[in-house]
């Protein structure tokens, strides 16, 4: 499972709601660019994080929900597979979810590091669903959540009313671009499951 001289830790964190019909044949056919991603024979084979304290890859099927707190090492051909993972997703998904990807560079160093060096993490935020509304109010939720929480420190909630409207009307307007769009058959900026945040800088690993 292990690839030698890897260029990045690769987390992938997310939880996916799944339609109460899906069963574990799909999931593993729909995850299945990641398991072979890992050199794995099959979904179980992969489920397993390179760190014990994560608990990998996990269908709760009481729930009808996907966890994943998994890491493999890789490089950067990993990304060629994310778009594939998330069309896949979306036909499995019972509601819109959120899958963070953060890529640790391994070969940093912080402490041997030379002086103004820095790191070649990389965070991507990949949104999937059952279809581009669900996806847009994922997209939505946590866009209102990062600014309240960033205007909180100058304003008091109460106050904040207006700048989550404004939002809003920012994601109507593009729901009806969509819409338009899909009415005309051409193709659609938010129709699927896709990168929208792109970011340097270390994460601490999730743990859960």
């Amino acid at each position: 499972m292990s690839r030698i001289n890897a260029t990045f830790e690769i987390h992938v964190h997310g939880q996916l709601p799944l339609r109460a019909e899906v069963s574990y044949s799909q999931l593993q056919e729909a995850l299945k660019p990641l398991w072979r991603y890992a050199g794995a024979k099959s979904l179980a084979d992969a489920s397993k994080s390179c760190y014990e304290d994560e608990p990998g890859i996990h269908l709760d099927t009481h729930e009808h929900l996907l966890q994943m707190c998994w890491t493999v090492p890789g490089d950067d051909d990993f990304r060629q597979i994310l778009d594939e993972v998330c069309m896949n997703l979306n036909e499995l998904a019972l509601t819109g979810a959120a899958i963070e990807v953060t890529f640790y560079d391994a070969e940093f160093d912080e402490e041997e590091a030379m002086p103004g060096s820095e790191s070649r993490d990389d965070f991507v935020m990949l949104f999937v669903g059952p279809d581009p509304a669900s996806i847009m109010q994922v997209q939505r939720d946590l866009l209102v959540q990062d600014m309240v929480n960033l205007m909180e420190r100058h304003f008091d909630g109460a106050e904040l009313g207006g700048m989550v409207a404004e939002i809003d009307k920012l994601f109507a307007q593009r729901f009806d671009e969509i819409v338009r769009s899909l009415e005309l058959g051409k193709p659609s900026r938010g129709s699927g499951g896709g990168t929208s945040t792109r970011g340097g800088g270390r994460k601490p690993r999730h743990l859960h």
